[in-house]
């Protein structure tokens, strides 16, 4: 593996180029890990990485083209032939049709000739010895605990042909766990996002799931229907990532998705819940920092809204995507933002929502006199994308409501749901805070929800399982 430093391997590919304009990303991963299983440490570990993309441009008669190639450990004798093979892949390609010149910078930003940093087990020194607290309590009480706990720092260096110069830390943790009883007929879930296992408080962790399998002595059979539903924040998280996924302005422009608007254009101005919702991107925002510029590995959206290799070191602030219920913005590159008539707003690797509820989860519980609470969702899938229409199953713990008190656990089902619906229909949200999706929290960690109370939340048939 190279000996230098990311910021040297940076400026070495700079220079080997050929090429009418060169972007380049060199990423240093670490990683440290703890995973356990029956109240016992199974496996720690800890991983280094490196992953260098260059991103070459050829100017034609025709437009511009552009070629990306992705390798890790790259070694000394490895960068030249990366270049070259990266402006290969813009010779033989065709014009790009987000083609948009380089950004520029007035030398390095700060911090982009020092070493990356890196995570140690050390993270867990706080961390590991609650969890065996953990451990010797739950098994004391005849339950049994699973989990995970990882934590990891990337740092990207991002530079161009036109003298920009960029650098961002990213730091990612999470913990995962999973409480049993000991005949498995019981089940519960939390997952918790940290930057550092510094707030991660395992006793209270562990008392929500202890409760839960507690509320879980009692079975109730409950047919398929629409209930009032309470969703928790982690499980916002679930839908509005998707709904966020799905609302790339280039795509409601060409009448593709739930966000186009019937005689062509988009839905852009139009209110979509009747609740005060703001949501919206800040890289800047506590809990949820991210890369205040944009990094793009490669052009096109697949699941997630365009992004543009073009746009790589693109600034990112605030963006208000709906504001008081409103629509306000769908995710632009610099070209669909010309296409589309909107304002430039690339896609940021956070999102937050807001609805003017002051309650925690347990006082909406309180004050609900007979609906379901929802402890997660998983294997959401989409249904159909003009009603952006998602199916996905319930687990660990489907609870009923009765005169502000869980009177007992129910069966698992499948829903049936739109998240835009799910906002319009939605007639109180709790209190914001960060939160981690259960099904989308290993691709999009950095999410900050309230609880909805949710009327009529389809429930379209009975599903099996804990």
């Amino acid at each position: 593996m190279s000996a230098g430093k990311p910021y040297e391997i940076v400026e070495r590919a700079l220079e080997l180029s050929r090429a009418d304009g060169l972007v380049v990303l060199a990423e240093e991963n670490s990683s440290a890990n703890l995973r356990w299983a029956g109240n016992t440490l199974t496996t720690n570990g800890v991983t280094r990485g490196r992953t260098l993309t260059v991103v070459a441009t050829v100017d034609g008669a025709q437009g511009t083209a552009a070629g990306v190639v992705s390798r890790s450990a790259v070694t000394d004798e490895e960068l030249e032939p990366l270049v070259r093979a990266a402006e290969e892949a813009a010779r033989q390609a065709s014009p790009a049709e987000d083609a948009a010149p380089l950004l520029s910078g007035g030398g390095a930003a700060p911090g982009f000739t020092e070493d990356a940093e890196v995570t140690s087990p050390e993270v867990f020194a706080e961390f590991a010895p609650a969890l065996g607290e953990s451990f010797a309590r739950s098994r004391a009480a005849d339950r049994e605990l699973f989990g995970f706990a990882s934590h990891g720092i990337t740092s990207t260096y991002l530079g161009t042909s036109a003298g920009l110069r960029l650098r961002h830390d990213q730091r990612a943790g999470h913990v995962e766990i999973n409480a049993k009883s000991p005949d498995r007929t019981r089940s519960s879930y939390v997952t918790v996002p940290t930057a550092d296992f510094s707030d991660v408080d395992v006793a209270a962790l562990e008392a929500e799931l202890a409760q839960r399998l507690q509320w879980a002595r009692r079975r109730i059979d409950l047919p398929a229907g629409r209930y009032e539903t309470l969703l928790p924040p982690s499980s916002v998280a679930d839908l509005l990532i998707y709904l966020y996924w799905t609302a790339d302005a280039r795509k409601a422009h060409d009448g593709r998705t739930v966000f186009s608007r019937a005689g062509g254009g988009t839905r852009v101005g139009e209110k979509l819940s009747r609740l005060p919702v703001d949501l919206y991107s800040d890289p800047a925002a506590p809990g949820t920092e991210a890369a205040p510029f944009l990094i793009a590995h490669a052009s096109g959206g697949g699941l997630s809204p365009e992004v543009s290799v073009f746009d790589n070191g693109l600034p990112l602030g605030r963006t208000d995507w709906m504001r008081d219920g409103v629509l306000r913005q769908l995710p632009t590159t610099r070209y669909s933002s010309g296409v589309t008539g909107l304002p430039v707003a690339p896609l940021t690797d956070n999102l937050l929502l807001e609805a003017g509820g002051t309650r925690s989860l347990p006082e909406m519980v309180a004050e609900t006199e007979r609906g379901l609470l929802i402890t997660s969702l998983w294997y959401i899938r989409e249904v159909d994308p003009a009603t952006l229409l998602l199916t996905g199953l319930t687990r660990d713990g489907v609870f009923l409501v009765e005169n502000g008190e869980v009177s007992g656990v129910v069966n698992n089902f499948r829903f049936n749901e739109s998240p835009v619906d799910v906002l319009a229909r939605a007639s109180e949200a709790g209190r914001t805070e960060v939160t981690r999706s259960r099904e989308w929290g290993d691709y999009f960690p950095r999410t900050a929800m309230p609880a909805l109370r949710v009327p009529g939340f389809n429930m379209s048939s009975v599903s099996p399982g804990v």
